[in-house]
C-alpha cells in the first residue's frame, strides 16, 4: 500500500489486538514510529478507556507521541486526547441521570417485549455510559474474544426465526427504534449478532468529532484510512459496528476490513483479511 495517510482510525479488539486482555506490545511497537512522525492514530471502539490496556495504554508512549494519539470510545460517548500525560475527554455525548435512566427504561421495555411477545430471553448490560447492551444469545459465551465470531450471524438468524422474528435483525432494530419513539427518544440501535446495542450515539459520532478537529491541521477525509473487523453484512443492508465509521464526513477516506469471515461488505470497504497481523503490518509499512 503506497499511499501515506495523515490519520488512521481503527477498531481495537479484533483489529489492533486479538482480544481486550491480549498483550498490547506488538501494537505499541507498530504505532510508535507513526506517532513520532506526526500521523494521527485514533482508536475507535465501543469499549471504555479502562478496558484498553487496563486504562494505561497512553503510558506506553512518550509525551511527544501522545500528542498524536486519540481515542473515540463508548459508541460515540467519549472522545479523548492526551494532555499532561493523562487522557482527557474533550468532547462527549453523555446524558444526565434522567436521560440515562430513560435509555435503561427503553432497553428493559425491549427485553420485556421480546420475552412476552416472542418468548425470546435476553440479558441486559446497564453499565455503559449512554447505551445498553442486550444479549440476544444468552447461552453463547464469547470468553475474552469479544468481537463477532464467524458462526454467530447464522446462529442468531435461526434463533430469531424460531421465535417468530421472521425479518431477522432488521425487524429487531425496528422494534428497538419503535420502542425508543414510544418513550419520546430517538435511539441508535446496532447489532454485532450477539449484542443489540441501544443508545443515543454510535461510532459515527466519534469519527465525525475527530474529522472536525483535524480540519484545523489541514487533514481531510481523503487523508484518512479506517480499519476494522466488523464491516460484514449481518442482514440485508445491515452491516456490523465498524461500518458506522463510514459517514457523510468520512466517505472520501479509504476503508479496510481485516476479517476473513465470508460475506458482503459495504461497497466502499476493501476486504484484506489476515486479522491483527494485516493491520499491524500496514502500520509498520506506513512509517
Amino acid at each position: 500500500m503506497n499511499k501515506k495517510y495523515k490519520a488512521i482510525f481503527f477498531d481495537w479488539d479484533g483489529t489492533a489486538v486479538t482480544s481486550r486482555t491480549a498483550p498490547v506490545e506488538d501494537a505499541v511497537v507498530a504505532m510508535k514510529p507513526l506517532l513520532q512522525q506526526g500521523t494521527k492514530l485514533v482508536i475507535v471502539s465501543g469499549t471504555t478507556y479502562d478496558k484498553i490496556a487496563g486504562g494505561k495504554f497512553h503510558t506506553y508512549f512518550t509525551e511527544e507521541e501522545q500528542k498524536n494519539l486519540f481515542f473515540g470510545l463508548g459508541r460515540g460517548a467519549y472522545n479523548y486526547h492526551i494532555t499532561d500525560g493523562r487522557p482527557e475527554i474533550f468532547a462527549s455525548m453523555i446524558p444526565d441521570q434522567e436521560g440515562l435512566l430513560k435509555i435503561h427504561d427503553i432497553c428493559y421495555a425491549i427485553h420485556t417485549k421480546l420475552l412476552r411477545e416472542y418468548g425470546l430471553k435476553t440479558d441486559i448490560v446497564f453499565s455503559r455510559p449512554n447505551y445498553c447492551k442486550i444479549d440476544l444469545m444468552v447461552e453463547n459465551d464469547r470468553g475474552d474474544q469479544l468481537f463477532m465470531q464467524g458462526d454467530e450471524v447464522e446462529h442468531l438468524r435461526q434463533i430469531l426465526k424460531q421465535h417468530g422474528i421472521e425479518s431477522g435483525l432488521k425487524e429487531l432494530i425496528g422494534i428497538a427504534e419503535q420502542t425508543g419513539e414510544e418513550f419520546g427518544q430517538r435511539v441508535s440501535a446496532t447489532c454485532d449478532a450477539k449484542y443489540l446495542e441501544v443508545g443515543i450515539s454510535c461510532k459515527s459520532d466519534n469519527v465525525d468529532v475527530f474529522l472536525e478537529r483535524f480540519k484545523a491541521e489541514g487533514i481531510t477525509a481523503e487523508d484518512c484510512s479506517f480499519w476494522g473487523d466488523e464491516f460484514i453484512e449481518i442482514e440485508h443492508e445491515l452491516y456490523g459496528s465498524d461500518s458506522f465509521m463510514y459517514t457523510e464526513k468520512s466517505k472520501a477516506g479509504d476503508f479496510f476490513d481485516v476479517s476473513a469471515i465470508e460475506g458482503k461488505r459495504p461497497e466502499a470497504v476493501i476486504v484484506l483479511g489476515g486479522g491483527v497481523h494485516t493491520f499491524l503490518t500496514f502500520l509498520k509499512e506506513q512509517a
